[in-house]
């Protein structure tokens, strides 16, 4: 099995870690623009894309600062977002830690552009 590298992206989004906060971990949320759907059922979250099904647990949320989900299928990796607020700007940015084979990382930076623009075009940043 070919190793993943850890990636740590970050996006400036003009809002509020109130207003993002469900964007990263209610399932009807993240189905407007992380996936293409979003399942929820008895802790796991079923993330589909072009008819494929991904699953994960919620293992780690903190309410307005981040969510981590532990992939099912893909032992040990995980995905995390994280609300960064500055103390002194109060910007606030998503922090995003994820992990990709080597040969797919400028796709999978791709997809989270991608990703975080259809989010900001959904709660109106």
């Amino acid at each position: 099995m070919e190793e993943k590298v850890e990636i740590h992206l970050e996006y400036i989004i003009n809002s509020s870690p109130r207003i993002l906060y469900p964007f990263i971990h209610e399932p009807n949320a993240l189905s407007q623009w992380f996936a293409d759907d979003v399942n929820y059922r008895d802790g796991i979250y079923e993330f589909i894309w072009d008819d494929e099904v991904n699953r994960a647990k919620l293992v780690s949320n903190k309410e307005n600062k981040c969510a981590r989900f532990k992939w099912l299928e893909d032992e040990p990796y995980y995905f995390e977002i994280e609300i960064v607020q500055d103390e002194l700007t109060n910007d606030v940015a998503l922090s995003i830690t994820d992990f990709v084979k080597p040969d797919n990382l400028e796709d999978r930076k791709k997809i989270w552009n991608n990703s975080i623009e259809y989010l900001q075009s959904v709660i109106g940043a």
